[in-house]
C-alpha cells in the first residue's frame, strides 16, 4: 500500500509540474529574456511606420497561424524537401503577407536572448503590437509557445474561413476553435484595417442583391469584369488606416466588400452584435482583445513539445 502510495503521489506531482509547465503566462519571459517584448514592439512600429497596411496583415498572420495546427507558427516555414509548407496554401496563397516583419522581430530578439523566445509567441505579440500602433486595443499577450516542426497545407485548405462563407458556416468554423459567435463578430473588426483583391468579390459586387449601389460603383472601377484578379480595395472606405468600429456600420449599409462580411448582418443571428460594436466602439475594443487572447490559447505547443525556432522560416 505504501509503494502504491508513493507512486501516486510521485504521479500526481509529476501531472501538477506539466500542468504548470503547459500553461501560458505573459510573464514568461520575464526573467529569461525581460527585453524580449520592447524589442518586438520596436521591429512592428517600425514596419507599420514605413506600410499602415501591415497593421492588418500581422493581425490576420497570427490568425491564420493559430486556425491551422494551432498557435504554433506553422505558417512561417518555407517549403523544403519534408515540409509542405502553408505559404502557398488555399487563403495564404497571394494573401497572407507579414513573413519578414516577424523574421525582423525574430533576429532582434536573438541579439538579446538567442534560443529562448518562439517563433509563434512573437507572431502573437506582433498582433498586439500592430492593434495597439493604428489606433485599437493591447492586451497582455500569454506567452511560453513553442515552435512546431511541421505544417499542414491541407488543414490550411479546409480550415481556414473563406471569402464566400455563409454565416452559418463560418459560425462553425469558429466554435470548432473554441470561439463564439461574439468573438467571430469581433476579431471580424479588425477587416476595418485590412484591403482584398479583387476575385475574392467580384462575384459581389456585380451580382449581390444585399450591396449599396454606390458602394458596388465604385468597387467596379478597380475591379473589372475580367481582369485585375490581384486589384486591391480597402475593405473599409471610410478610415481605411485606422482601428475603429466603421466596419460594422457599414454592414448595416451594406457595404461589406466581402460575402463573409455582409453575412455577419444581413437578417441573421449575428445582426444585433453588428449593431451593438456600431453604437459602442469601447464594447468592440474591449470584445476584441478579449477575442484575441482567446484565439491566442488555441492548441499551443508548450513545455516539451515542438521546439524553439533559430530562424522562424525552417526547423532547427
Amino acid at each position: 500500500m505504501a509503494v502504491k502510495a508513493a507512486a501516486a503521489f510521485i504521479f500526481m506531482l509529476f501531472f501538477l509540474s506539466t500542468a504548470c509547465q503547459a500553461k501560458l503566462s505573459s510573464k514568461f519571459y520575464h526573467k529569461s529574456c525581460p527585453h524580449a517584448e520592447s524589442a518586438i514592439r520596436a521591429a512592428i512600429r517600425t514596419a507599420i511606420a514605413r506600410e499602415r497596411r501591415m497593421a492588418a496583415s500581422l493581425i490576420r498572420l497570427h490568425f491564420h497561424d493559430c486556425f491551422v495546427q494551432g498557435c504554433d507558427a506553422s505558417i512561417l516555414l518555407n517549403e523544403t524537401s519534408s515540409i509542405e509548407s502553408e505559404k502557398t496554401a488555399g487563403g495564404n496563397r497571394n494573401s497572407a503577407r507579414g513573413y519578414e516583419v516577424i523574421d525582423k522581430a525574430k533576429s532582434e530578439v536573438e541579439k538579446i536572448c538567442p534560443g529562448v523566445v518562439s517563433c509563434a509567441d512573437i507572431i502573437a505579440v506582433a498582433a498586439r503590437d500592430a492593434s495597439a500602433y493604428v489606433g485599437g486595443p493591447s492586451w497582455a499577450v500569454k506567452l511560453g509557445r513553442r515552435d512546431s516542426t511541421t505544417a499542414s497545407p491541407a488543414l490550411a485548405i479546409t480550415e481556414l474561413p473563406a471569402f464566400s462563407d455563409d454565416l452559418g458556416t463560418l459560425i462553425s468554423r469558429f466554435q470548432q476553435k473554441g470561439l463564439t459567435a461574439r468573438d467571430m463578430v469581433a476579431l471580424s473588426g479588425s477587416h476595418t484595417l485590412g484591403q482584398a483583391q479583387c476575385f475574392t468579390f467580384r462575384d459581389r459586387i456585380y451580382n449581390a442583391s444585399n450591396i449599396d449601389a454606390g458602394f458596388a460603383s465604385t468597387r467596379k472601377r478597380r475591379c473589372p469584369r475580367t481582369g485585375g484578379q490581384a486589384n486591391l480595395a480597402p475593405l473599409d472606405l471610410v478610415t481605411p488606416n485606422s482601428f475603429d468600429n466603421n466596419y460594422f456600420k457599414n454592414l448595416m449599409r451594406n457595404k461589406g466588400l466581402l460575402q463573409s462580411d455582409q453575412v455577419l448582418f444581413n437578417g441573421g443571428s449575428t445582426d444585433s452584435i453588428v449593431s451593438e460594436y456600431s453604437r459602442n466602439p469601447a464594447k468592440f475594443s474591449s470584445d476584441f482583445a478579449s477575442a484575441m487572447i482567446k484565439m491566442g490559447d488555441i492548441s499551443p505547443l508548450t513545455g516539451s513539445a515542438g521546439q524553439i525556432r533559430r530562424i522562424c522560416s525552417a526547423v532547427n
